[in-house]
Order: C-alpha cells, then sequence, then structure tokens
C-alpha cells in the first residue's frame, strides 16, 4: 500500500471535471506539496508550468514529480516523472508522458492524444509495444484534468451536491470521473487561513480505497483555484497532502489575516 504514496495517487485525486473558461495559471506557477502516510513524512510532489510548442502547436508543458524522503525513501523508494503538453487555446492534452519506479514497480508510457479523431496512441517503451485505443470526447489524462478544473469551476453553478463529469484516459483505459462540490469551508495552511471550495471525488471501493467516498480535497477559493488540501482513507492507514510551496501565481493568493 505505500506505492500509493506516490506522486500517481495524487494526481489521480486532482484529476476531476469542469467547464471551458480562461486559464486560472500561466508559465512559471509552481507548486510543492508535503505527502504524510500516517504519521510518516513519505514523499514530496513538485508541479511546474512552463510554456513551449509541440509540432508547431503552442502548449503549457507541465511536469510533476514525486520522490520518496526519510525512512520511506530506505525500504520503499519512490522516482515518479509525470509530463503534460496541454493545448494553450484548447486546454486540452495533446502528449502525456508516465515514467514511474515505486519500490521496483516501474512504467515507462508516451501517449499521444488525437482529439479531432477520439484516438489514443500508447506507446510501452518498457515492453516495447504500441497501440491505438478510442478514446471519448475531450478526454483527459490524469495531469492535464486538473489544470482543465481549475480554470473552468463553474461558479454558479457551484452549490452543495452539485456534481461536474470528466473523461479521463489512464494507461489504456477510458474512465467516467465524477466528483461532487461539498461547500465552503475557511481551513488552515502553512501560509495562514484561507478560504477553500471542498469537493470529493466518487472513486473505486475495494483494492485501494476504503470506500467511493474516501477522498476529500479543498482547492482556493479565488481566480487560482489553488490546490491546499487533500485527505484519504485507503484500505490500509490514511494519506494526506498539503501545499508546502508555491510561486508563479497567476492572481493574489487570498490569505485571511486575523
Amino acid at each position: 500500500m505505500i506505492k500509493k504514496l506516490t506522486i500517481t495517487i495524487f494526481l489521480f485525486f486532482i484529476a476531476l471535471s469542469s467547464h471551458e473558461a480562461q486559464t486560472a495559471y500561466d508559465a512559471g506557477e509552481w507548486f510543492k506539496f508535503r505527502i504524510h502516510y500516517g504519521p510518516f513524512n513519505a514523499s514530496y510532489a513538485e508541479l511546474q508550468v512552463n510554456e513551449d510548442y509541440l509540432s508547431g502547436t503552442p502548449v503549457y508543458h507541465i511536469v510533476g514529480t514525486g520522490k520518496s524522503t526519510g525512512m520511506m525513501h530506505w525500504f520503499f523508494k519512490v522516482d515518479d516523472n509525470y509530463q503534460t503538453y496541454i493545448d494553450r487555446k484548447t486546454g486540452q492534452p495533446l502528449k502525456f508522458i508516465r515514467k514511474i519506479d515505486e519500490g521496483g514497480h516501474t512504467k515507462d508510457l508516451e501517449i499521444d492524444f488525437d482529439q479531432k479523431s477520439n484516438t489514443a496512441y500508447v506507446h510501452d517503451k518498457k515492453h516495447n509495444k504500441k497501440k491505438t485505443y478510442s478514446t471519448k470526447e475531450n478526454i483527459h489524462d490524469m495531469l492535464s484534468a486538473f489544470y482543465y478544473i481549475r480554470s473552468n469551476i463553474n461558479e454558479e453553478a457551484l452549490k452543495p451536491g452539485y456534481e461536474v463529469h470528466l473523461n479521463l484516459f489512464i494507461d489504456d483505459e477510458n474512465m467516467d470521473f465524477k466528483v461532487k462540490f461539498l461547500g465552503r469551508e475557511t481551513i488552515k495552511t502553512k501560509f495562514g487561513k484561507v478560504n477553500a471550495l471542498k469537493f470529493r471525488p466518487y472513486v473505486m471501493a475495494g483494492r485501494v480505497f476504503k470506500e467511493k467516498e474516501s477522498l476529500t480535497f479543498w482547492v482556493s477559493d479565488d481566480k487560482n483555484k489553488v490546490p491546499l488540501k487533500i485527505e484519504a482513507n485507503l484500505a490500509v492507514g490514511s494519506l494526506d497532502a498539503d501545499l508546502d510551496a508555491y510561486k508563479g501565481l497567476k492572481y493574489p493568493f487570498r490569505i485571511i489575516v486575523d
């Protein structure tokens, strides 16, 4: 279960749903998160946004990394790298890279998305295999979904109980993902108190998660929609992730001064 501490689970938590709008982020944005498994400071995760071009198309090249730390690193090494290339105009992913090493469990995948033909071309570099999959419309990978959501939360419909949906493609599988808005809260962070939006995604119960509603996450209630905190009840133990550092936000970060 320790492998669930990695960036894989962290990024999956925040891959949810949306409506199209202007971006809540820009090139230069950077987040660092501290991830705890029970009492252990298990790993760190970082997200970095860069501007780039992919086959002549202006894109946001976003890199997510995760590494184990401290005692955990000695008996379960984690070294994960995720990358997505997002079309700056549409917010849709064009390419996704997943290269992970979690205690010897490795993956090395490169996925090219054709959004017009609803197709994903998957290159499994570890096994030297290539395969083509049909996808649903407006498909997202687990990393692009996070950034699309932040830019497209429908504020007018955002009332407790409201649900939103997103089509995901993970490794070789299409997935319907649903998340429920729970309400607004003021939470304590490393940087002070912050007004936040609280969400609960629906996940598959059993092997990893204790039940379908085992996850809760908070983002800042401002134009940035900064990811602040995640809580998860796993089949074995619990996991928490908190924002530890940031820079390059597009809009002012609203911190409450007592």
